[in-house]
């Protein structure tokens, strides 16, 4: 196992990822470890594949191109991917797979929140949950942030019969506004706006929702957690599936590696309307039916754990790539 994969593994067990250790190890690797050896461990990476057919599923979910596609001037090559040109965390998340491929090779990328669909195949982190989203192709990008599993040793029936969020909101988050002008204060709800410098004049009320900061082992003690998504995806959704706790929200609109298009409502998850009519119902329904919670608990860990599997994390998102090479002639590099 090399030193990016054993810190990733490291960090699946941690509430809050030290950034500072993540960057350091990663970045020293990057400059240390010679580029072939990566080389010469992608076909032990991709021997004896098991579960085919899952790879398979996963792979075209991720990259949707189905027809050849030539790539446009804006290009870039593996061998010209720059540290101090990109954002760290995207950078390391990006070249952890790309250090297996020749250096000769071109893709297309944006870093960031994405929530257009690019005019050409383009790797990604996030994406609008869409029939149309063929040129969204995703990799696991920004990983530190998004996919921080926990355990939890508090059990469901043993949690506070409450609603609890923490979050920034800025003005061009209506979703997030819109329930905090319903429920803020409700008896029911423990959530808030952590923003310091939201101006009144951004909320219909002139509320800024304004309450300190809550830790991850603090919310735990909540049998309910609000997943909202921000300028993407909802970040606190993963670790909340990893929890005993059960996450509450509308349909999502955007998607990670995460596969947040594939969760089935009432599921995976506590679903309310898009304007949280139902909100207080839900709560009320899940807190005194123990069992019917219980499901949705132990199908959110089900869901959760087939991203726990790092070597097949790493072989699907090769392949990814790999297909990404093949659409655009540039030769079969895998197979």
């Amino acid at each position: 196992m090399d030193i990016k994969r054993l810190l990733t593994k490291v960090f699946y067990f941690r509430h809050n990822p030290i950034k500072a250790i993540y960057y350091l190890i990663y970045g020293l690797e990057e400059f240390i470890i010679p580029h072939n050896l990566y080389k010469r461990n992608l076909p032990r990476l991709l021997r004896n594949l098991t579960d085919n057919e899952y790879i398979e599923q996963r792979v075209n979910y991720y990259n949707k191109v189905e027809k050849y596609f030539e790539l446009s001037k804006n290009s870039v090559s593996l061998k010209d991917l720059k540290l101090s040109e990109h954002s760290s965390s995207y950078y390391f998340d990006l070249t952890l797979i790309t250090d297996f491929f020749k250096k000769d090779k071109k893709i297309n990328f944006l870093f960031g929140d994405i929530t257009h669909i690019p005019s050409e195949p383009t790797i990604v982190k996030s994406r609008p949950i869409s029939n149309q989203n063929q040129n969204s192709i995703l990799l696991k990008l920004n990983k530190i942030r998004h996919f921080n599993f926990i355990s939890d040793w508090i059990r469901f029936k043993n949690k506070k019969n409450m609603l609890v969020t923490r979050g920034q909101v800025f003005a061009n988050h209506e979703n997030r506004i819109n329930l905090l002008e319903k429920y803020f204060g409700h008896p029911l709800c423990n959530i808030g706006n952590t923003r310091s410098d939201l101006k009144p004049i951004e909320t219909p009320s002139g509320n800024t929702f304004l309450v300190d900061k809550m830790s991850i082992e603090k919310q735990l003690n909540y049998k309910f957690i609000f997943c909202w998504e921000g300028n993407d995806v909802a970040t606190n959704l993963k670790w909340v599936m990893s929890s005993n706790s059960i996450a509450v929200m509308p349909t999502p609109k955007y998607e990670t590696w995460f596969m947040e298009g594939t969760l089935i409502p009432d599921f995976h998850y506590i679903h309310v309307k898009d304007d949280y009519s139902d909100l207080i119902e839900k709560i009320e329904f899940y807190s005194t039916h123990i069992k019917e919670a219980n499901k949705i608990i132990s199908n959110s860990h089900k869901f959760v754990n087939q991203f726990r599997n790092l070597k097949r994390e790493l072989q699907i998102q090769a392949l990814v790539l790999d297909k990404f090479f093949r659409e655009s002639h540039q030769s079969q590099t895998l197979k």
